[in-house]
């Protein structure tokens, strides 16, 4: 059991990682641009695995209304999630922009009551209000001084695009009918050219130093293509409330790399409320995961 542990705190490592190295890279690239090149070759790193029969014939035999629902997640999920997280990241501190995402779970809950008819129990009540209460605390008081107020809005609106991917793909992936790789596959191809297309013709073409060459390198091939996939391998065996606990390190473990890696100070008032935060985050996802490795198991 040790194993699986250690790789899943290595994919959250990873994935805290990446916050830094967007922040380092968006001082030459610019934000939407910037997702789509590392989506774009992340894609490009899964196309080996398509020159297998196995593969090769699944994306041949795709229905019509399977591609449409793959179009619209790639949409959801890459062009809209993936675009305003790296737009919020232009925008905000590293630490913020991740405690916005923590709202995703508590969102998926709520949501996915008539869409999933997964109803939230009592210990996921709980832990939404202790999120809330964490972020409040976190926030207050409140201040939408120079960029923040419009990177506040911005993250808002990928907290609920983020939410639609997870409810959306949900449902994809509980029919068992695509295989995990191809929705990713083809979700990811559609989805990042999308998005380098509209940064490409907003902000123009740019000007890329070897160092941000190897950014993006890093980030499309170790910290996307590789980590979801050593993240899927360990939720085999782990269980969803290890997994949820894993996941939720993540916040502190970009609040410490953003505090050495940028600078970015953490008050004794904001440690307590991203603290509190966690915890709730953690109670909202460990019934939910739950629920989905049920009935991703029948």
């Amino acid at each position: 059991m040790i194993v699986p542990i250690l790789q899943a705190l290595l994919v959250t490592f990873l994935w805290s990682t990446s916050f830094i190295i967007i922040k380092w890279g968006l001082n030459e690239i610019h934000p939407i641009t910037f997702a789509g090149l590392r989506y774009f070759i992340a894609f490009l790193c899964f196309i080996p695995f398509y020159l297998k029969p196995k593969y090769l014939n699944e994306v041949k035999s795709l229905s019509g209304r399977q591609w449409r629902n793959l179009f619209i997640l790639g949409v959801v999920f890459y062009t809209l999630t993936q675009g305003t997280q790296f737009l919020g990241l232009s925008l905000l501190p590293a630490v913020t922009v991740s405690l916005m995402l923590n709202f995703t779970p508590l969102v998926v809950a709520l949501v996915g009551i008539p869409l999933l008819n997964e109803k939230p129990d009592l210990t996921q009540w709980i832990g939404a209000l202790i999120f809330i209460s964490g972020v409040l605390f976190y926030f207050f008081p409140v201040s939408f001084e120079g960029s923040r107020g419009l990177g506040l809005l911005v993250m808002t609106f990928g907290v609920f695009a983020n939410a639609a991917s997870a409810i959306f793909g949900r449902g994809m992936n509980r029919t068992k009918q695509i295989s995990v790789l191809t929705i990713t596959f083809i979700s990811m191809g559609v989805g990042s050219l999308l998005l380098l297309v509209i940064g490409l013709g907003l902000e123009g073409i740019p000007e890329i130093s070897m160092k941000n060459w190897l950014f993006l390198l890093w980030l499309a091939g170790i910290n996307t293509a590789f980590a979801f996939t050593l993240w899927n391998h360990t939720l085999r065996s782990l269980s969803a409330v290890e997994s949820s606990i894993i996941n939720g390190t993540m916040l502190i473990q970009i609040a410490v790399l953003a505090w050495i890696f940028l600078g970015e100070s953490i008050t004794l008032h904001e440690g307590i409320g991203m603290f509190i935060a966690a915890i709730g985050a953690i109670l909202v996802q460990t019934r939910r995961k739950a629920v989905m490795k049920r009935n991703t198991d029948v």
